[in-house]
């Protein structure tokens, strides 16, 4: 990492979709996925709303010292039966803006969120990459997660 940005960790509000939205499309993945035109779909003004609504959800930005938004991501609260009833974290959707990359942005949401679902009782933080994110998955593996499952998907 050349530098450190510290960066504010903060709840989501609706004015932020646009630029959460774009940051998901900054990449060839997100890029096939999301529709970045000028008005946003509603489509993502309904989906914030619902993610508001949920208390297992925190969808959350990093903003810079300038409180620009630099980064996002999604924590869900998962509780379940399995390992006698242990709740578990999952981080959705990290992302940063390409021109903050490289400054420590990514590590600090990260930790934040395995923060936060600790101190909510979970008694693991699971993740999803995609298997072509190779540089993700060396970022996820330096800070601590390690290789577990065999992720499946159905789309619709």
């Amino acid at each position: 990492m050349a530098t450190t940005s510290k960066v504010t960790i903060r709840r989501t509000r609706r004015e932020d979709v646009g630029i959460i939205v774009a940051m998901l499309a900054d990449d060839p993945l997100g890029g096939a996925r999301e529709r970045i035109e000028d008005p946003l779909p509603q489509c993502y003004f309904t989906a914030f709303e619902t993610l508001q609504r949920d208390p297992n959800i925190l969808l959350v930005v990093a903003e810079d010292g300038e409180r620009a938004v630099v980064g996002c991501l999604q924590l869900c609260i998962l509780p379940g039966l399995s390992s006698q009833g242990a709740s578990r974290g999952l981080i959705e959707d990290v992302r940063v803006a390409s021109h903050c990359r490289s400054r420590g942005i990514g590590e600090q949401l990260v930790q934040w969120a395995v923060a936060e679902a600790r101190g909510r009782g979970c008694k693991l933080v699971e993740l999803l990459t995609h298997h072509t994110r190779v540089d993700a998955q060396r970022f996820y593996e330096r800070l601590g997660f390690a290789r577990s499952h065999v992720g499946m998907t159905i789309r619709f």
